[in-house]
């Protein structure tokens, strides 16, 4: 069994007194191995622009990889895409996993100009963005003809300096077919991808890995998911209670087939949290996943 995953969420506030460069710098000291910050561009609240801030912080970080938590397809060009995480993977020194998906904002969807999109829709952008990307860092002088997206002859230099993990979020049929295909990673919310159902998605993916000549390790598996040490929550998406129950909880996840969680630690003593969470939670959980 290869070695658990964790992550912790970066928040993309850029109210007064957030500081994600100092968020990340803390989660690489308490040992977890990437960090990952949403993509919802618009909105009133103030925030941070995700590519601005992921290479903000692979700048100021030394070890741990920045992940998008997914970045949405409608919101940049597919080729332009290709080119950004190229940049980054080699800025980084390969600290770069790239989470992507159709877009879960209809309203931020819509505000940027594309329109209003059904998932087939959504689906169709996705697949030919996993197909340009992989075809833009593999060879020079691409072509694809996509159901929306297309190049010609395109080429970007340089190429990514090495493979470019790319984990999806997805959940319908097709959309998991798509992962087993082409994708290296899958990375569900547990809200919409608790254990029973889970595992039947990741069935689905496994299974298209092995119709298209893929080996099923070849398919990283992330939960991404609410965790508060404390008094338990009775709604079952959040992980809680006290540290032995969290790990308990997340050993189904494991069961299941999921080879690590990203986390989003909630509650006003956040930070505390994040601290216990690393300390108290994540070694033992390593430890009882081995046995």
């Amino acid at each position: 069994m290869s070695p658990l995953l964790f992550g912790l969420n970066l928040s993309t506030s850029a109210a007064p007194g957030a500081d994600p460069v100092a968020d990340a710098i803390e989660a690489e000291r308490l040992g977890f191995d990437f960090v990952s910050a949403n993509d919802h561009p618009m909105g009133t609240s103030p925030t941070h622009e995700l590519w601005t801030l992921l290479a903000w912080v692979a700048a100021r970080t030394s070890t741990i990889k920045v992940a998008s938590r997914v970045a949405g397809v409608p919101y940049r060009n597919p080729a332009v895409l290709a080119k950004m995480a190229a940049s980054l993977q080699t800025l980084s020194g390969g600290r770069l996993i790239l989470g992507i998906g159709g877009g879960s904002s209809d309203e931020g969807i819509a505000a940027v100009g594309a329109g209003t999109l059904t998932p087939r829709e959504k689906i169709d952008r996705l697949e030919d963005a996993l197909r340009i990307m992989s075809g833009l860092w593999s060879e020079p002088g691409f072509s694809y003809e996509g159901r929306v997206h297309s190049v010609r002859d395109a080429t970007i230099e340089p190429r990514p300096s090495e493979p470019i993990p790319i984990w999806t979020g997805t959940f319908g049929e097709r959309g998991l077919r798509l992962t087993g295909e082409l994708a290296d990673g899958w990375f569900p919310s547990l809200a919409m991808a608790p254990p029973d159902t889970a595992r039947a998605m990741r069935d689905r993916i496994l299974r298209a890995a092995a119709d298209a000549g893929r080996a099923s390790d070849a398919i990283t598996c992330i939960c991404n998911l609410e965790v508060r040490i404390g008094p338990e929550d009775p709604d079952r998406s959040v992980v809680s209670g006290e540290p032995e129950q969290v790990v308990e909880r997340l050993l189904e996840l494991v069961a299941v087939g999921f080879g690590g969680m990203n986390f989003i630690v909630t509650g006003e003593d956040w930070e505390e949290q994040r601290e216990r969470l690393a300390v108290e939670v994540l070694p033992a959980l390593r430890k009882a996943a081995r046995a």
